[in-house]
């Protein structure tokens, strides 16, 4: 695809951009076939991305391992047509006209996969949602 200017843009934001943003922007880029891009950041970035989500993720075939944690700036917000949080409370700046969601997830910083996988699949789950209401057709994941 070439016309990028056609395609809806997404923004994940939390705190570390470790776990939850990092797995929300695998699943999206994955899932849209590339017809969505897709942006992570964090308020406060971690040093790595936390490698029980990168697990996670791998199993659905998803591989983030290259992925590093990116500071939110106020370009990546401007850019991005939907701007999803994840408990980042106030620290993503508001732009009249832009699509805000907050989604409730519990962070993964700490947990096991057994933890995880679950929030993993709860993400999963809203990617799809998400996809359907941009109007794009949802790549299945070949696990």
């Amino acid at each position: 695809m070439t016309e990028t200017a056609n395609r809806p843009s997404a923004l994940f934001v939390c705190v570390h951009n470790a776990g939850r943003s990092q797995m929300a922007a695998g699943l999206l880029s994955a899932m849209s076939g590339g017809a969505v891009e897709v942006r992570s950041a964090g308020s406060m970035p971690a040093g790595e991305i936390n490698p029980v989500a990168v697990d996670a993720m791998l199993e659905l075939g998803i591989d983030i391992r290259t992925e590093r944690p990116k500071v939110l700036t106020t370009q990546a917000v401007q850019a991005s047509d939907v701007v999803i949080t994840m408990g980042c409370g106030d620290a993503c700046p508001i732009f009249p006209g832009k699509r805000y969601e907050d989604w409730e997830l519990e962070d993964p910083a700490g947990q096991g996969i057994e933890s995880v996988r679950p929030i993993r699949d709860e993400i999963r789950a809203r990617v799809l949602t998400l996809l359907h209401e941009l109007g794009v057709e949802p790549v299945e994941l070949g696990v």
